[in-house]
């Protein structure tokens, strides 16, 4: 089996293949969900990029078509699926534009959710439009704007039911590639001592702490979750609403070196305070919040290697080579929490 004895092999074991809950979305059960909901399909089915739920376009007859949501079993509970749509709606009725899913079932105790063979899914409007151009000072201008009016909104939604951003939990997804047998057995000591010094560090600048205005968030707020329309973004995705700082939502718009993240600050906060305050404290929570998405994602795809949609789509994850080079970058990511935090330069 490989290095430790329970290390994970890449290749992906026929039987979870074929037993997987995914494997039941076949074409013909997609439009019979879409169907169910009083639209009648033209059989044009289209699978789009989505690998935590299942997304597809779906033709309707003498309409546009619709973008319909599997939702991952056993992820999201209906509740908090719920609180993702309302506030979605909320920020759409304050006229922020944001893509909200259909009324399935007015009246309903989920309105926005139905259920087809065990799955629950939602319906959505098609959105077009193309990803924001991040070196675009206008664009970062215009984003920092619409966040600043999602998180002066969200101050009017406070989250019940979905998650609170947590250091612990990336703890644990630490603590997860280890004990299932991801990490090879000669590259454990390595791991632990580089993950170790990453987590003390986070400690130390916690995204979580109460010093830190904790709201309500989009949560996953890369430029693949906004789409560029008529000199506008559109937000879709909500699917990681979260509370948490408000940098959780900022920091993905950044890329480049010191000198060019400060200049793509200051686009995006002056943006962002036309409509809402921003704590500058924050700003030392970039390489934490960096440090614990990095980490975040390396147990999500430990975590999802039973769908048979991952190791195609992920090939080159789970060989020993990859744990060589995650270890390399999480040195690098060691390096960025240990220098200053970036400050916004002087105008």
């Amino acid at each position: 089996m490989g290095f430790s004895g329970n290390y994970k092999d890449n290749s992906e074991p026929v039987e979870q293949a074929l037993t997987h809950p995914y494997t039941r979305l076949t074409p013909d059960h997609v439009i019979a969900a879409v169907e169910s909901t009083s639209r009648l399909s033209d059989a044009r089915i289209l699978a789009l990029n989505s690998y935590e739920n299942r997304v597809y376009q779906v033709g309707i007859e003498d309409e546009d078509p619709v973008i319909v949501k599997f939702y991952r079993p056993d992820r999201w509970s209906k509740q908090q699926i719920d609180e993702e749509h309302r506030f979605t709606q909320f920020l759409f009725d304050a006229e922020i534009p944001v893509v909200p899913p259909f009324i399935i079932n007015d009246g309903d105790e989920y309105p926005t959710l139905a259920m087809h063979d065990d799955f629950v899914f939602s319906i959505y409007p098609r959105q077009g439009g193309r990803a924001p151009e991040l070196d675009n000072l206008d664009h970062l201008h215009q984003l920092g704007r619409f966040i600043g009016r999602i998180h002066a909104a969200g101050q009017g939604f406070r989250f019940e039911h979905r998650l609170t951003l947590s250091v612990e939990q990336s703890g644990r997804n630490v603590d997860y590639l280890l004990e299932a047998g991801f990490i090879p057995h000669d590259l454990e000591a390595a791991y632990l001592a580089i993950s170790g010094e990453i987590m003390d560090a986070v400690n130390a600048r916690r995204p979580d702490a109460d010093s830190y205005r904790q709201i309500s968030l989009h949560g996953d707020c890369h430029s693949g979750n906004v789409l560029w329309r008529d000199d506008c973004p559109h937000f879709v995705d909500f699917d990681d609403a979260i509370t948490g700082p408000a940098m959780q939502d900022l920091w993905m718009l950044l890329s480049g070196d010191t000198s060019n993240q400060q200049r793509q600050l200051l686009e995006v906060i002056e943006g962002y305070e036309m409509f809402y305050e921003f704590d500058l404290g924050e700003l030392k929570l970039i390489e934490p919040l960096r440090a614990m998405r990095l980490v975040h994602f390396n147990a999500w795809l430990a975590r999802r290697w039973d769908d048979p949609a991952f190791p195609l789509a992920f090939p080159w994850f789970n060989s020993p080579r990859y744990w060589s080079e995650y270890i390399l970058e999480l040195k690098e990511i060691l390096t960025g929490l240990q220098q200053a935090p970036i400050t916004m330069p002087e105008v």
